[in-house]
């Protein structure tokens, strides 16, 4: 059950990863595009810059950030500092470990609510973007998703935490 588990959320992790990759490349392509377009408005051609274009990275680079946190809290890279755990015990380092998981799990639940309630909140009042008009809360949907992955990926790593404490797996 727990091989199955891990592969669920490898799977969930390293879907959403591509995912935010996927992401990244179609802002830096039409971010591009829209510089290439800008050199042309003194030719007065009809080619300009990407209308929105702000908005368009705000909504996207929100998405892609949310995307990558379950490949992070899967692979243990989360920025952490780790200056006392040679002189630590190794039961206690473990420990520590489950805490912080369940820490990181708490606050991905959390977060994730809160984006779900800002996202209801958004789609009621119909908000937009300033320029592109684009509605404010498909972007808190985008981000939604990766947050979703998180949780589920989180509480994964609890329970390989607690394996690691009782001595059932190897810290990698």
């Amino acid at each position: 059950m727990y091989a199955a588990s891990y592969k669920m959320a490898d799977i969930i992790a390293r879907g959403l990863a591509f995912v935010g990759g996927g992401i990244l490349i179609l802002i830096t392509l039409i971010t591009c595009v829209s510089i290439i377009g800008r050199a042309f408005v003194p030719l007065d051609i009809g080619i300009g810059p990407i209308r929105g274009i702000y908005d368009i990275t705000e909504i996207g680079m929100a998405a892609a950030i949310f995307a990558f946190l379950p490949w992070a809290q899967l692979h243990e890279t989360h920025a952490r500092v780790d200056l006392f755990q040679a002189f630590m015990p190794g039961g206690f380092d473990r420990a520590l470990d489950l805490l912080f998981n369940i820490g990181m799990a708490i606050i991905a639940a959390i977060g994730t609510w809160r984006l779900y309630l800002g996202m209801l909140d958004k789609l009621s009042y119909g908000e937009t973007t300033l320029i592109a008009q684009i509605p404010v809360w498909q972007g808190f949907a985008a981000s939604l998703v990766g947050a979703i992955g998180f949780v589920i990926v989180a509480i994964f790593c609890i329970w390989r935490s607690v394996r690691r404490l009782a001595g059932m797996e190897q810290q990698e």
